[in-house]
């Protein structure tokens, strides 16, 4: 990706910016400490000034403490914790003065999901071998189709790379076999092209380099291997290219899941979808004839075949179902022209977690204190922020909290295919998942920068606070895929994703980079995601005053924000577009 950057700004203009703070308060029973947190940056536009002050460290902590109590039991949907959660955004959003935002006067959005626990077994005949594996320590299976059963007897086992059909880029796994009724084995992540004239880097001519496109995605991969009729798909994890510990999935796939309800249960869907250790990955390689290592070689060239392994595949899934009400929830702050209130942006966090897990040890509650109780604490002090201000923005911003996420960006996926208000009326998603809590940054990061105007828009507010955008440092983890702005994205409307800034106020360099690999191995996913004694919110105030700057300019713009050229997502917006009245893209 192209990457813009700016210069810091001097010590001088730091320490005038520090001289016009305000302090955080340590959240009760904590020993957080205490950054100056710029309530106006001197550069940010003074009539906004009611606004940016009303951006609370202490009020956002206690959103997130309440949002992440043991009581609300880590905001399953589905649950106890979903009432309470739908019950809590409802009120606050009354408190701040939100109107309802669902055109039928109320605060939510039903969301008609289907929770399937599976019961899987699985066998592997390789060779003369037989194979037995052990849930969930050596793979997870699930059926997304709605049935009690699904089956695959002696599936024969097919190797297909990295699963990938991608015509712009020349490339085909699947090319000249026919997969249909077989087990497909894949690797997680794109296909890792060496840069020719540099073999330690990747080709950024193929799958953006190091940076993870869609087909990288575990989502893809089920999609395409039920594209072509595949029995059974099965990921190959591998930490560095999953970007998460096995554990995480561990975690998440051997306990209830959910899919959007669907008209035909999902009989189009791979029968079976499965994750398998490395391990036994080569195990199972190795006993059917195969090298895995020399395979996977052979996988990041465009000559690649798909190879049969001498092996088969059983699956036996037991589906316990349910059908669950879930629900979105969504408040509006109309706008101020009469011209233009019918228009909007969208700003999104989702409310969900992973919810309690009664059959664990110890503690059994997925708190998800920054994933994402933060992200939906920011949200709602931006959109207190916003009725803050004497006159109301032209248009109308709509504050949607969607249920989900953990589990495939179920509410967001459904509100773009369900829309409350139209996609062609729509300026923008800006969506928050996760804030800073490590205190104050000199820098930003756009997720998935350079593909629309939005980002231009970025680079403007950042500089007025005195920071800089910086690349993004995880790239590979496909963060712009991971999150509910990608199903706006998806349908055409431009959307915003920005994470935290690499480069902290009187910290180390090496600073970032611990605490991000801390989070990653330590809490993500895990119940341990709870708010910590040293948190420092003062970095998550700022971000809220950069994302309420540039939501407020797009409310007043006068044209829409565009994709760029050559950016995957323009011309489903274009034909969108297409006959719009005076105001949307010109």
């Amino acid at each position: 990706m192209n990457r813009r950057h700016f210069a810091i700004f001097a010590l001088a203009a730091l320490l005038s910016l520090a001289g016009a703070c305000t302090t955080t308060t340590t959240p009760t029973n904590q020993t957080a400490a205490t950054t100056p947190t710029p309530a106006t940056a001197p550069g940010l536009p003074a009539e906004l000034r009611p606004a940016l002050d009303s951006v609370n460290a202490d009020d956002m902590m206690r959103h997130i403490k309440t949002l992440a109590s043991d009581e609300f039991e880590g905001r399953g949907p589905g649950t106890p914790g979903e009432e309470l959660t739908v019950k809590y955004l409802t009120e606050q959003m009354q408190r701040i003065g939100l109107k309802p935002g669902n055109p039928d006067g109320t605060y939510v959005q039903k969301v008609p999901l289907m929770g399937f626990t599976a019961s899987p077994h699985a066998v592997f005949k390789a060779g003369d071998k037989e194979i037995q594996l052990k849930f969930p320590d050596d793979y997870v299976a699930v059926s997304r189709r709605f049935e009690p059963a699904v089956g695959v007897e002696n599936s024969d086992i097919v190797f297909v790379g990295y699963g990938v059909s991608a015509p712009e880029y020349g490339w085909d796994d699947y090319k000249g076999v026919d997969v249909r009724g077989k087990t497909v084995v894949m690797l997680i992540n794109d296909p890792a092209v060496p840069d020719p004239s540099d073999p330690s880097k990747l080709d950024d001519k193929l799958f953006k380099g190091k940076a993870m496109t869609y087909y990288g995605r575990w989502t893809y991969k089920y999609e395409i291997a039920s594209q072509k009729g595949a029995a059974a798909a099965i990921i190959v994890h591998e930490e560095g290219p999953a970007g998460y510990p096995y554990e995480v999935v561990k975690g998440s796939w051997s306990r209830e899941n959910f899919d959007v309800q669907k008209p035909d249960k999902n009989a189009g869907r791979v029968g079976v979808e499965s994750w398998i250790t490395l391990d036994r990955a080569k195990e199972l390689f190795t006993a059917g004839g195969q090298d895995f290592d020399a395979l996977k070689r052979a996988a990041v060239t465009k000559e690649f075949k798909p190879v049969a392994l001498n092996a088969k595949a059983t699956f036996h899934v037991k589906n316990t179902l349910r059908s669950v009400e879930s629900r979105n929830v969504v408040g509006l702050l109309e706008g101020s022209d009469p011209a233009l209130k019918g228009e909007y942006v969208v700003f999104t966090a989702h409310w969900d977690h992973l919810g309690r897990d009664d059959k664990a040890q110890g503690d059994q509650i997925f708190n998800g204190a920054i994933d994402n109780a933060s992200g939906t604490a920011q949200v709602l002090e931006i959109a207190e922020a916003f009725t803050k201000l004497p006159t109301r923005p032209k248009r109308s911003a709509l504050f949607l909290f969607v249920t989900a996420e953990e589990k495939g960006l179920l509410g967001a996926k459904h509100y773009a295919e369900n829309p409350l208000y139209p996609h062609n009326k729509t300026l923008a998603n800006i969506n928050v998942d996760g804030v800073n809590q490590w205190g104050r940054t000199s820098d930003v990061v756009i997720v998935g920068e350079g593909n629309s105007t939005l980002d231009d828009l970025t680079y403007e507010v950042i500089q007025m606070q005195g920071r800089t955008v910086k690349p993004d440092p995880e790239t590979e983890k496909g963060f712009y895929y991971r999150s509910d702005h990608f199903e706006f994205a998806k349908v055409g409307v431009p959307a915003l994703y920005i994470d935290t800034g690499t480069d902290f106020i009187g910290k180390s360099p090496e600073f970032s980079k611990q605490k991000r690999e801390e989070y990653t191995s330590k809490d993500y996913h895990k119940p341990t995601d709870e708010v910590k004694p040293d948190w420092d919110l003062a970095g998550a105030v700022e971000d809220a005053h950069l994302l309420l700057v540039i939501g407020h300019r797009v409310l007043q713009a006068d044209r829409f924000p565009e994709w760029k050229p050559g950016t995957e997502f323009k011309a489903k917006r274009d034909e969108m577009m297409k006959g719009s009245l005076p105001g949307g893209p010109q």
